[in-house]
């Protein structure tokens, strides 16, 4: 059964990759319009869900992940889609020419990566952004959602499907939905036909994925994210950033988790201020022992229950709610050196006016995502520009950060000649020297 359904989708993704441009992005379109079509009876289905989660104390994290109906989540969803139909086709690019000798060129075309497995956990609107995506790029997608979107996901996938089947060139089984455990076990050895997967979740998913499959697996299993404010900081900037790091969607992997402060501005007022504009937001800091036992009592007496003291582990952990943990360092370089041990290399952030300690601190930190002034929520395919993404990379292989288009294309050479053979030229037996000339890539269609 998984073999088949591997190899369908390898036959399918053969195919996709030959559609032009206008056929890939059109499919889209379509798949647009039947979700926009069908919006009542999806939202529906996602309220079966989040009553099931709700009674099955799934936690709020991800109780605010799965539903659609927040925030216009749904149209954006569907807005997305259209982003992603109207971005640049990402293949058949030239992206190295060589003039090997007269009339033997040689060409480094963009192309799809193949069959990619997506796994993942409540996000429903994951069906959407990967679809486009795998579409647009050329790619046969397999996806199976979380058993708490599991009414979201059929809903979803009978619409995408319908779609794909009537009103499209885009082949049969290029976009396959499952909703069965087993069926992932069973994917997950047939390596001959899946090229990459991806895994959107928890930890824990993440990680029983890895430990299970010989295919290259793309993603990231936490999002440790810190923001470190520099003696040379802009306070008021700081706030506002911090803030919105934490806040705007506690429960995303881009959420600030870590605060780091310079050892100069702690207990200033300007240290007091941050911490105050935090639990003025419903914030938990967790603070170092040395942190709260200095607190200004005044500020302890008015958010009695915001401030908690901090334990080892609250720096390597993924809070997903209105908690931080809150630490000084010494310096720029300590702050660099705190976020390479502890963090899990998603996206951190210095704020400061001082350019030197800043590019410390761009160059230094490790991570997918590094930022200046600016808040780590940024870190996201849609901001990008990408249209939406399939998820954020943490590998230093092929695909980093937040990953569109551009991280479901490889390559492959084409060389053209006229008749050449080895035993001509020079290390294959004959006198003939390679000319290796760079031609210029722009204008060149293959």
């Amino acid at each position: 059964m998984a073999e088949q359904l591997a190899k369908d989708a390898h036959f399918a993704a053969t195919i996709l990759k030959t559609l032009s441009d206008t056929e890939r992005s059109d499919a889209l379109s379509k798949i647009r319009e039947g979700l926009l079509q069908a919006k009542d009876s999806i939202l529906e289905a996602n309220k079966q869900d989040l009553l099931l989660a709700d009674q099955g104390g799934l936690s709020s994290a991800l109780i605010k992940r799965l539903d659609l109906s927040k925030n216009d989540k749904f149209d954006s969803m569907c807005d997305g889609i259209l982003d992603v139909a109207k971005l640049e086709d990402p293949l058949n690019k030239v992206t190295l020419a060589r003039e090997l000798d007269e009339g033997l060129n040689l060409y480094r075309v963009t192309c799809p990566v193949g069959v990619l497995l997506i796994i993942f956990e409540s996000r429903p609107e994951v069906i959407a952004n990967i679809t486009a995506l795998a579409i647009k790029s050329g790619n046969a997608a397999i996806l199976k959602g979380g058993k708490e979107s599991l009414h979201t996901f059929k809903a979803m996938a009978e619409v995408i499907d319908h779609v794909l089947d009537t009103k499209t060139r885009v082949p049969s089984n290029a976009i396959q939905l499952i909703s069965t455990r087993g069926e992932v076990s069973d994917l997950l050895v047939q390596d001959r036909y899946i090229d990459l997967v991806i895994p959107r979740g928890s930890n824990q998913l993440v990680r029983s994925i890895k430990d299970n499959t010989k295919i290259p697996v793309l993603g990231h299993a936490d999002g440790i994210c810190s923001i470190y404010v520099d003696e040379f900081a802009d306070i008021e900037k700081a706030k506002r950033i911090i803030v919105d790091a934490k806040t705007n969607y506690p429960a995303g992997c881009n959420a600030v988790e870590t605060l780091l402060i310079n050892d100069k501005i702690v207990h200033s007022p300007s240290y007091v201020s941050i911490l105050e504009s935090l639990a003025s937001n419903g914030v938990t800091s967790h603070l170092v022992p040395e942190l709260l036992s200095s607190l200004p009592k005044v500020l302890k007496e008015k958010y009695e229950k915001l401030f908690v003291e901090a334990k080892e582990s609250d720096f390597h952990h993924e809070f997903l709610s209105l908690d931080i943990a809150v630490k000084p360092v010494s310096d720029v370089k300590a702050a660099v050196g705190h976020i390479n041990r502890h963090s899990s290399k998603h996206t951190d952030a210095i704020i400061t006016e001082n350019d030197d300690n800043a590019k410390i601190f761009l160059n230094g930190v490790d991570s997918s995502g590094v930022y200046w002034n600016c808040s780590t929520r940024f870190a996201d395919g849609f901001r990008y520009g990408f249209g939406t993404e399939v998820g954020i990379s943490t590998n230093k292989i092929h695909a980093r950060g937040p990953v569109g288009l551009e991280g479901l294309v490889c390559y492959y050479y084409q060389l053209r000649g006229n008749g050449q053979i080895v035993g001509d030229y020079q290390g294959g037996g004959g006198k003939r020297a390679f000319i290796h000339k760079d031609l210029d890539v722009k204008g060149i269609v293959l």
